[in-house]
């Protein structure tokens, strides 16, 4: 019988308890086993398993688990959850975090099996496979209706350059097709040593015989792929869904597929699932599968297996290869990190939603005693992962987020100096992209005063928390006054302002926290009145 790992506590052996409350491939199970008890509880209501998550050090899930706050609450012993798959949008990372619980994912286990379900899909649909099996086994004769199209010197238009879409590209050039990308986060460089050509999406959506989507989604991809786009499009192009479900509108992907305007699509995920309700469902030039990207044994046993061997590393006091919410840092600064770590992230998120195009260069520098810190490292991945989380399809943490960058064509430089601007500490970040630049600095006085002190050159001084508008506008009377009133009308609440500039009447920037989300509209307004130049709403 194997010893079980567990703590050690007055002569007894304390023995750690896992549960997987979804189905897990049986390797990753029996590696837990050898250590540890595992209990395999899979269809638990929430309620089932908030009475269950008391008496277990760790849970793994799939996608079939939503561990939400209550259940994370409830966890009086929990030390780790694992998600067997890429996605977290399952687990409660702030409650985790708050509870200081390390969340790990296996991001790479299954690239190969959404990689080749794309490729069947693209293939299934130039060829009509499905349709053509669907209508022998009827006992039907009829070659003619299914003629299709090759692959070969087609243009396949790649909206998403992170693993899978990388080797897809591959693949595709294999095939002799032309491969064209787009990714706000590969420089043209980056993507030309792939062989992709990168362009904006208006471009690749009016070039492409073939386009897959291999994003997030966030609200900046929700309907990513719409009715304009599709207007511009090739007629008879085929579109490829395997990544999730809303980055194409499914109503004016319908409606091309009615019209003509789109020959084919192929889905394996949709906006609401199961999507029996879809009209997709019923046109023969449509070819879905109930969301199987990930679904190979070999993918289900990386997965599982690379998310079995981080929750044992944790229970052995070791930092979680895939961690999403925790920073890797010695024993001997977890009192000194936290709060420039925290500062980075807000100011690499501040950033991210402030400028515009394909991010190029991001440098950073430490200035003050910050120069002869030796944890920097540390702050700069907490840099990363604000900046590049919220906007790329695989999850960006403090353990990948330099080499995210990195595969992406990114240039991070980091300095130190011994100026300090009158900070005892200093951090500024310079983002450049292929249009524009911004920079933010920023400070820690205490663990309880963290402030961001510049924004492109305008002094401030800037809780870095909550929901604010930053505008660029002319500093003369009633400018201001414009703004406040549109918020006002739509019945957004003003928590705070601050106003920066460099000499009276020229241009200044203004720093307005809400109490709520603004939505576009409401922004497009704002940018619209005379004397604004620009203005963002950005979420910290």
């Amino acid at each position: 019988m194997n010893t079980c790992r567990g703590v050690y506590i007055l002569g007894f052996t304390l023995q750690f308890k896992v549960l997987v409350s979804d189905a897990l491939a049986e390797e990753g199970i029996e590696i837990l086993r050898e250590t540890c008890d595992v209990d395999v509880r899979t269809d638990l209501t929430e309620e089932q398993l908030v009475e269950a998550i008391k008496d277990y050090d760790a849970i793994l899930v799939r996608s079939g688990t939503q561990v939400t706050a209550e259940v994370i609450d409830a966890g009086e012993k929990l030390k780790f959850i694992g998600r067997a798959g890429a996605g977290v949008d399952n687990i409660d990372l702030d409650a985790a975090t708050r509870r200081g619980i390390p969340v790990a994912n296996a991001p790479s286990g299954n690239t190969l099996a959404a990689t080749e379900h794309t490729i069947a899909m693209m293939f299934s649909l130039s060829r009509n496979i499905p349709q053509a099996t669907a209508s022998l086994k009827k006992k039907e004769w009829k070659r003619s209706k299914f003629m299709g199209v090759e692959l070969n010197e087609k243009t396949l238009g790649i909206v998403g350059l992170g693993r899978i879409g990388r080797e897809i590209a591959k693949r595709a050039q294999a095939m002799e097709m032309k491969t064209v990308g787009f990714d706000p986060f590969v420089t043209k460089e980056h993507a030309a040593q792939i062989g992709v050509e990168l362009m904006g999406i208006d471009d690749l959506v009016k070039v492409a015989d073939f386009i897959t989507v291999h994003t997030p989604l966030t609200p900046e991809t929700t309907h990513l792929i719409n009715a304009e786009r599709i207007a511009t499009m090739k007629d008879g192009v085929r579109l490829i869904n395997c990544a999730r479900g809303g980055i194409i509108d499914e109503q004016a992907m319908y409606d091309g597929l009615v019209s003509g305007k789109i020959a084919g699509a192929a889905l394996d995920v949709f906006e609401n699932e199961p999507p029996f309700e879809s009209p997709l469902l019923a046109l023969d030039n449509v070819i879905v599968t109930p969301h199987l990207g990930a679904s190979t044994v070999e993918a289900q046993k990386n997965v599982a297996t690379s998310v079995a061997k981080q929750c044992l590393a944790v229970f052995d006091g070791e930092p979680a290869k895939y961690a999403v919410n925790v920073p890797m840092v010695p024993p001997d600064r977890q009192e000194q990190v936290p709060p420039f770590a925290f500062l980075g992230e807000k100011m690499g998120k501040l950033v991210g939603q402030l400028v515009d195009g394909r991010v190029e260069k991001i440098e950073i520098t430490y200035g003050g005693e910050l120069s002869e810190n030796r944890t920097n490292r540390f702050i700069t991945r907490s840099i990363l992962k604000g900046l590049l989380d919220p906007i790329l399809r695989e999850p960006v943490n403090f353990v990948n987020a330099e080499y995210v960058a990195k595969e992406r064509g990114i240039q991070v430089a980091e300095t130190v100096t011994k100026a300090d601007a009158g900070f005892k500490n200093l951090i500024t970040l310079k983002v450049t992209t292929d249009t524009m630049e911004e920079t933010v600095s920023g400070t820690v006085f205490s663990k309880d005063r963290i402030r961001i002190v510049s924004i492109g050159g305008y002094t401030m001084d800037m809780v870095p928390e909550g929901s604010v508008i930053i505008s660029r506008h002319l500093d003369k009377p009633g400018v201001i006054g414009r703004a406040s009133t549109i918020l006002g009308e739509a019945g957004i609440n003003i928590a705070g302002m601050q106003v920066g500039r460099v000499k009276p009447g020229e241009e200044a920037i203004m720093v307005l926290n809400v109490d709520a989300d603004v939505p576009a509209p409401v922004m497009e307004e704002i940018r619209a009145k005379v004397g604004i130049f620009s203005a963002k709403f950005a979420t910290l």
